[in-house]
């Protein structure tokens, strides 16, 4: 296949994103003497401003990275917990079957800041002034604001007009939509940022990175959060309700960092993921299974390949409905569900159809518990992202990713999401929205993922590192949902039978044909699911389309280049790769 664009490669440093100004923004940052992590944290900090309607301030992120200086690598949770003060029957008591999809109902602890600061206290070098001089240049010179951007600020202007007015103030010129590409600004985050500097006062650097995470969470920031929250919005139940967050919440939390997942798989291979606090685990289970069904023995994006794959997937995220939640409050049997023996046992369940299904195991003998979900309307079928408020029909919002390889070996896997300018009204005086991630909660009891005060909703946030023969060798990820695994599942098999055939490259992998299936509950309100549905890009070959639908998969067409914003940088041991997707027209690739 031929690629869009050359994959890159150099031996200095190299960044990949979901946006080119990001990109920009981290290989500045390398040229400049910075490392992986300085480099991580400033491109963060520009998605806040140039992808707003998919990640902002408000939002939460997962991350990875690969110390060269500690020969290890560490998982980095920016996902904030539920407030101490909601409860299963007090959303119970207010009608709703799910928790909206919109507005503050939804609201978590604001939990990217917090990891940013984290990533840079602990792996960085630089001042916060300084990584975070990238985005407010663009929040206050102005940034060529994306199509998709334009068009959700189109699609919620009446919500904006009517409803949430904050919103409207920020994000129309008197009632008017932004068109796309026109040059906006951000004065009121802009305005927030400052004042944090201002007040991250201290002897030292990692004094001063304190006093800007106590300025936001134990300062003015969080106050104004507290405040707004006693306000009651209009959401996606259709009602206006006001949310739960205090200034205590805040208070009470910050990012944390661990050991990640890891599991071995193709001889040579190890895959590190985030835990099952979000659906990091579904990967590495589909690894595993990769090898029981022999996935690598057949050609790539052949009919048998792709059936496998969706079957594994299928089975892998049937796990995470019944298994994964919070693990310091959900007692999740994971040493079970990412070994060999258990993916053994779970092969077997795997056929020449597509199974109509939701199968989940029983590690260790226990008995799997499905949340019951209220009948979803079939028109949002083969639909990609995360369903925000759109007047009285869903929106969608999604993701952005980042990827960073330095000169000295540091390797970095980020993604940030949620806080999306339209699934929350905008606070005026701190100049952006809060998140929505609470919606993946269940308001079932007993569950993993039940909604319960001050844990992590299940994300679906599911950044990727790949060692090879023990050495750190690919970082990836990509926006999508639930699809992220899935698209990256495709990805990371491709480069793997590539690499074990002689070469590989980064970008004709992630340009190619891309599929993923919706047969699985959404993590997403309102919570969807299409039985046998796979939903492909047209360029897939018709013969395996056809194949595909003979084996009973009900195969939906998409376009040709509408599935997965991948990217993606690599470490060989004379040189640096990187490539990032062109769906879309943002993600961009640099490095020398």
């Amino acid at each position: 296949m031929i690629a869009t664009r050359p994959e890159l490669r150099g031996d200095f440093g190299m960044a990949a994103s979901t946006h080119w100004l990001a990109t920009a923004a981290a290989m500045s940052v390398l040229e400049r003497g910075g490392n992986a992590a300085d480099a991580a944290v400033a491109a963060g900090f520009v998605m806040q401003i140039v992808e707003p309607h998919l990640s902002g301030p408000g939002g939460d992120l997962a991350g990875l990275i690969w110390s060269a200086d500690d020969s290890a690598a560490s998982e980095i949770c920016g996902q904030g917990v539920s407030p101490t003060g909601v409860s299963i029957d007090g959303l119970r008591s207010l009608g709703l079957e799910l928790v909206p999809g919109s507005g503050l109902l939804a609201a978590t602890v604001p939990g990217a800041f917090g990891a940013w600061l984290t990533i840079l206290d602990r792996w960085g070098t630089w001042e916060l002034p300084d990584v975070l001089a990238y985005a407010l240049h663009h929040a206050e010179d102005g940034f060529p604001l994306l199509p998709g951007a334009a068009a959700s600020i189109a699609a919620v202007r009446e919500l904006f007009v009517n409803e949430w007015t904050p919103s409207g103030d920020a994000w129309l010129d008197h009632g008017r939509a932004p068109a796309a590409n026109e040059l906006w600004r951000l004065p009121g985050t802009a305005r927030t940022y400052r004042r944090i500097l201002a007040e991250a006062t201290g002897a030292t650097r990692e004094a001063r990175i304190e006093g800007a995470r106590a300025a936001f969470y134990e300062g003015f920031v969080a106050d104004e959060i507290e405040r707004f929250n006693r306000t009651a919005w209009l959401d996606s139940s259709g009602d206006r309700h006001s949310g739960h967050l205090t200034a205590a919440d805040l208070a009470g939390w910050r990012a944390s960092t661990a050991a990640p997942l890891s599991v071995d798989f193709a001889d040579s291979y190890t895959l590190l993921k985030t835990g099952p606090w979000g659906q990091g685990p579904v990967l590495a289970q589909e690894v595993r299974l990769f090898d029981e069904v022999g996935l690598m023995d057949h050609p790539v994006r052949s009919a048998d390949w792709i059936h496998l794959l969706t079957e594994c997937a299928k089975l892998a995220f049937a796990d995470r409905e019944a298994w994964y939640g919070d693990p310091v409050d959900a007692n999740v049997p994971l040493e079970t569900l990412i070994s060999q023996a258990y993916a053994a046992e779970r092969s077997a369940l795997i056929g020449d159809s597509a199974s109509s299904e939701l199968r989940p195991g029983s590690p260790d003998g226990r008995t799997p518990v499905l949340a019951d979900l209220p009948a979803a309307s079939a028109a949002a079928g083969g639909s990609v992202g995360e369903p925000t408020l759109q007047a009285n029909r869903p929106a969608r919002g999604d993701t952005c990713h980042v990827d960073v390889i330095d000169r000295w070996g540091n390797l970095l896997s980020v993604t940030p999401s949620g806080g999306w300018l339209q699934g929350s009204p905008v606070i005026l005086e701190l100049g952006f929205p809060l998140g929505t991630r609470a919606q993946m909660f269940y308001l079932q009891p007993d569950l993993p993922n039940s909604l319960r005060p001050g844990v992590r909703p299940r994300t679906t946030l599911t950044p990727s590192i790949v060692l090879r023969d023990g050495r750190p060798w690919i970082a990836m990820g990509t926006p999508g949902g639930d699809q992220q695994d899935q698209w990256q599942s495709v990805l990371l098999a491709d480069l793997v039978q590539s690499d074990r055939a002689g070469s590989y490259d980064l970008q004709a992998s992630i340009d190619a044909p891309m599929f993923h299936t919706t047969h699985f509950p959404s993590s997403f309100y309102p919570r969807e699911s299409f039985p046998r549905q796979l939903v492909v890009e047209d360029r897939l070959d018709p013969t395996v389309i056809a194949e595909l639908a003979r084996r009973e998969h009900e195969v939906v067409r998409s376009g040709a280049w509408t599935l997965g914003r991948l990217s993606a940088v690599a470490k060989e041991s004379d040189h640096l790769r990187a490539a990032a997707n062109a769906r879309g027209g943002a993600g961009y690739a640099a490095g020398r």
